[in-house]
């Protein structure tokens, strides 16, 4: 996977200042390990006159497979024969993308403090990519880039140059030439232009891609004719993901329109007319309320049993007080999405060795969980049959016994007050069982002196004075330590 870029110069601006704009020697070769690679930066000719600077991409296909987690390209489930067949290691795509913004981060920004001037000075400049994949073909390549201001050379590769009547392949040579852009430009345009042209990415579409695509874009995406198109292939044709860019992006338009701030044409209403600030969502509030139970005993190791997609374990790695968090779940799929929203292989060496995923039952003991400060049962018990609630208290109080557990369940008699939820059903379909205040407390006691633990309550919500909170929290901590029932009964027998 290849592309050059080139400029030329003159003796009072030389070429060779490429490598100050570039932050990186003309006179030696360097490499940049990724996640998928190795990135190799060269400079084939380095002369007053020209200088052309090379990014050659290595894939490890091994690597990237084991990355993917075993899927094809794109994570499609029929997919499984690209993990072995496929032109990952030879054609433009988002893999090239994230090794520009990675190697060429700086520059990408038009930040350089050698030549300020130059970083901000329009370059002529030469683009060479030998195969780019083109969903849409050469007519695409010419939409996307001529209106930046690019001349476009592009020429289709033929499927196979022996038998011309089998037309021509999804691949191009693409060719780009300006004069009136700066290398930032250059740079930005290719990193939202080349996994669009591709209309694949070989990770994770998050919400955060709505802010990498509009910083990359500032200045050029708002009025570009094909705004819609680079959106929707960029976010991978998630709608929620590109209404919102869209949404966003129309209000650059108009602030730049109206020659004003953003933030002025977002604010534009009447102030009798403004609506009051969204309550916080009940989900927040309850991971609030369980960071501070945790905070409040100075956990440091904790437990996510019940983890599901790992809202809490990411909210637990924001605070370096959390030393070592572990997420358990019982479904696979959950600690796959998991793991996606975590993104434990971006993270820096230290980041990740904090974090871990497993898959485990709570209705059996389990080695792997004893010696924790701190266990959460978030909305975990209400989804087990009452009959297998003693195995879950055993195993988690009897058998793990963190110092501190915290458990949180739906208060059944606040259901009154959500006007959606028809009388008589539970929050959700798959809730075996949801209790009043009374009887989540008489369980938690009992728990609690069964185990030798302390309990105590703490509402999650707003308290109605009539019916309580939303969401009821018991924080039991570890008691003395003499023997507790259980290991009464235990020597007894």
């Amino acid at each position: 996977m290849f592309l050059t870029v080139t400029t030329t110069g003159t003796p009072e601006h030389p070429a060779t200042d490429l490598g100050f704009l570039l932050h990186k020697h003309p006179g030696k070769a360097q490499a940049f390990s990724t996640s998928f690679g190795t990135a190799h930066v060269l400079y084939p000719e380095a002369e007053e006159q020209r200088c052309t600077a090379a990014l050659l991409l290595e894939v490890d296909p091994v690597a990237l497979v084991r990355r993917g987690k075993g899927k094809g390209r794109g994570g499609a489930p029929d997919a499984a024969l690209a993990q072995y067949v496929n032109d990952r290691p030879y054609a433009a795509s988002s893999l090239l993308a994230v090794a520009l913004s990675n190697v060429f981060s700086s520059a990408m920004r038009g930040v350089c403090k050698a030549r300020p001037e130059r970083a901000a000075r329009p370059l002529p400049l030469r683009v060479e990519i030998p195969a780019l994949p083109a969903r849409g073909g050469p007519d695409l390549v010419r939409r996307l880039f001529e209106p930046l201001g690019w001349a476009v050379a592009v020429e289709a590769v033929p499927l196979d140059t022996e038998f011309p009547e089998w037309g021509d392949s999804r691949y191009v040579r693409l060719v780009l030439e300006s004069e009136t852009r700066t290398l930032s430009d250059a740079l930005r345009h290719l990193y939202v232009l080349l996994p669009v042209l591709d209309d694949a990415k070989h990770y994770w579409v998050a919400p955060d891609e709505v802010d990498k695509l509009l910083r990359a874009g500032e200045g050029w995406l708002p009025g570009h004719p094909e705004q819609k198109l680079i959106t929707s292939r960029y976010l991978s044709r998630r709608w929620s993901l590109t209404r919102e860019a869209m949404d966003r992006l129309e209000l650059i338009r108009l602030a730049e329109t109206d020659d004003s701030q953003v933030e002025e044409i977002d604010n534009a209403v009447e102030a009798e007319a403004e609506q009051e600030a969204k309550p916080t969502p009940l989900a927040v509030q309850r991971r609030e309320a369980i960071l501070t139970a945790l905070r409040d005993h100075a956990a440091a190791r904790v437990l996510d049993l019940g983890c599901g997609e790992g809202h809490l374990v990411r909210e637990l790695l924001k605070e370096p007080r959390f030393t070592e968090i572990v997420g358990v779940d019982v479904s696979v799929r959950a600690l796959t999405i998991a793991s996606r929203r975590l993104k434990p292989d971006r993270m820096g060496e230290r980041q990740a060795a904090r974090v871990k995923l497993f898959q485990g039952s709570l209705a059996y003991t389990d080695k792997r969980l004893k010696g924790y400060d701190a266990a959460v049962l978030s909305e975990v018990i209400e989804h087990l049959d009452l009959p297998r609630l003693p195995a879950l208290e055993y195993a988690v109080f009897g058998a793990a016994r963190p110092r501190t557990v915290v458990v949180t369940t739906p208060n059944v008699e606040y259901n009154v007050r959500w006007e959606t939820l028809p009388a008589g059903h539970v929050r959700h379909r798959d809730h075996r069982f949801e209790w009043t205040r009374e009887e989540f407390r008489t369980w938690a006691r009992t728990v609690a002196e069964r185990h030798g633990y302390d309990v105590e309550f703490r509402p999650v919500g707003p308290d109605d004075p009539e019916v309580g909170p939303p969401t009821q929290l018991a924080l039991f901590t570890l008691d003395t330590p003499t023997d507790t029932a259980t290991e009464k009964e235990a020597k007894a027998a």
